[in-house]
């Protein structure tokens, strides 16, 4: 149609009807003088609801002078302004607290921002293909949104240009802080740091470690990390779950013990139980038998 029908204002419920008006109008002046016709192609049909459409738009107002085209060209025309140059794009918005490796994280996945914003909370703006971080309003990363959970996206401008001056963490302290605890303990700080595309992104993992520390004590940990370096599973989940299951107290013949079953376990029933469960299926279907045998 050539009039263009604004949207009902907020809190104005009467301009619903002026919407609805518009609709009456087409159904009644291009559609229903149409319902008759047979039309045999799609560009036919098109034709002739172009048609209506004019008489339409140029036909006079009943109680206002003019007509709907006339409206256009003289009000809304010069009011109107161009199309955006890219299209509307959805977003969902987040807040986010950044981490001492300076990343944050946004469903499972860590994004990097400059470092000068450890410990402080952002906005973020998820779209389908980016993921714009904004504080206080102005934008101070973009990434290309990944769907790789627990994967890592960094800009190399946002690391610290000197890890002794990255607040009070560095990876040389964290392995300090392993070698602490104990030899085996220090080999895995240093390895999770190590296995990193950038040391930083091991930062979660050690912090982790230390809050283990704390709740299960230092002897525990240091036992938990042997067990997961002999494991080859070099990671913060892998050291709670031997510590969460008790798996750091247990000696090596014990863990041996456990992932054997004995010879008489339980579960292995052995051929005997089977021809004993056959010789009772056949008495049981003897004796249904004989008595559902008719008497003589």
């Amino acid at each position: 149609m050539a009039q263009s029908y604004c949207p009902a204002r907020v809190a104005k419920p009467r301009d619903k009807a002026k919407c609805e008006t518009g609709v009456q109008l087409v159904e009644r002046w291009c559609l229903a003088p149409l319902r008759n016709h047979t039309f045999f192609g799609l560009g036919e049909l098109n034709r002739a609801l172009r048609l209506r459409r004019e008489a339409l738009n140029d036909r006079p107002f009943q109680k206002l002078p003019g007509t709907r085209r006339q409206l256009l060209e003289t009000l809304d025309r010069p009011a109107l302004k161009p199309l955006p140059a890219t299209p509307f794009e959805y977003y969902e918005s987040k807040k986010a607290r950044v981490n001492i490796d300076y990343h944050i994280q946004v469903n499972s996945h860590f994004y990097s921002v400059p470092y000068t914003l450890v410990r402080e909370e952002v906005d973020v703006r998820l779209a389908a293909r980016t993921v714009e971080i904004l504080y206080r309003g102005k934008r101070v990363a973009a990434h290309m949104r990944s769907y790789v959970k627990g994967g890592y996206t960094t800009d190399p401008s946002h690391r610290p240009k000197s890890h002794q001056r990255h607040l009070e963490w560095s990876p040389s302290r964290l392995i300090n802080w392993g070698s602490s605890i104990g030899p085996r303990t220090g080999t895995l700080v240093q390895q999770i740091l190590e296995s990193k595309p950038h040391p930083e992104q091991g930062y979660r993992a050690c912090l982790g470690l230390i809050s283990l520390a704390r709740r299960y004590g230092t002897d525990r940990l240091e036992a938990a990390s042997g067990r997961a370096l002999d494991c080859r599973t070099i990671s913060y989940r892998s050291v709670k779950s031997i510590l969460e299951h008790d798996l750091d107290r247990l000696s090596p013949d014990d863990s041996k013990l456990r992932l054997t079953l004995p010879a008489d376990h339980a579960h292995l029933r052995g051929p005997a139980y089977y021809s004993t469960i056959t010789r009772t299926e056949e008495t049981h279907s003897h004796a249904t038998t004989a008595d559902h045998r008719p008497t003589p």
